[in-house]
């Protein structure tokens, strides 16, 4: 599903990504773990499109699309959420999902006008969708109040269904359990893996290391720009380089 090939991104003297190389395959989940200033987010921002590579190949689904604008890549599958969630915070919680339904065919001026049929059904479409996926999080009751009232970790459960509401393929996940407290950790961690099971794809950035283990058959630690290590959890919190960079001894 996505491959990153010896990408590479430059900041004056700075190698914020240096040669990084990896792949998420249909339905895999990747987790992406290393201390801060690692590169992580600066990676997510490479594959999403939100930055251009110094350097390098990204292939979503067969296509290359390292020098295509950022919007481009929803028609490849690609979904993401953020480390701060960002709804529209005046806007309803079901028009914050309605908002990111793709295609749509009332977006098209004409179609407003010679197709109002077809416009009204696929709307009523799309607010079921949306209704089903925040019932899925755990957010339908508020489903007609405005995003600001939500709290950090529900607002991390919107950006989830927001995410849904595209269809994606692969979805990137930026610490979905940060700021969050344990029970809506347990929730986001399930609807996941209920996600992962119906066929989507995540790599996702954590420092919650108990949700990499249990959600992450595979993980890739970065330090310095770099993948330093990558495998299962287990034998990569044993790994001496990634104790030294990241860990620290205690973890063991």
């Amino acid at each position: 599903m996505l491959e990153v090939r010896a990408v590479s991104r430059h900041f004056g003297g700075i190698n914020a990504v240096d040669a990084v190389s990896m792949a998420v395959g249909r339905g895999e989940i990747v987790g992406l773990i290393g201390p801060n200033g690692a590169g992580k987010t600066t990676l997510f921002n490479l594959i999403a499109g939100t930055v251009k590579p110094s350097a390098g190949r990204i292939t979503l689904d067969g296509a290359a699309v390292e020098g295509r604008p950022a919007h481009t890549r929803l028609g490849h599958g690609l979904g993401r959420t953020f480390q701060i969630p960002r709804p529209f915070p005046a806007m309803t919680l079901i028009e914050n999902l309605l908002v990111a339904a793709k295609g749509q065919a009332g977006e098209r001026i004409f179609a407003n006008w010679f197709s109002p049929g077809k416009v009204a059904a696929e709307e009523r479409r799309l607010v079921a969708r949306a209704m089903e996926l925040l019932a899925f999080v755990t957010l339908d009751a508020l489903a007609h109040q405005p995003a600001r009232i939500l709290s950090g970790g529900q607002r991390k459960l919107l950006e989830l269904a927001r995410a849904m509401m595209a269809d994606p393929a692969l979805i990137l996940l930026d610490e979905p359990a940060a700021g969050v407290n344990p029970s809506l950790c347990e929730t986001i961690m399930s609807r996941i893996a209920e996600i992962n099971r119906g066929g989507v794809a995540f790599l996702i950035i954590e420092h919650n290391m108990d949700l990499i283990a249990r959600l992450c058959p595979h993980v890739l630690v970065m330090a310095g720009g770099r993948v330093l290590a990558e495998g299962r959890p287990a034998d990569v919190v044993r790994d001496r380089r990634v104790i030294d960079a990241y860990l620290g001894d205690g973890a063991l």
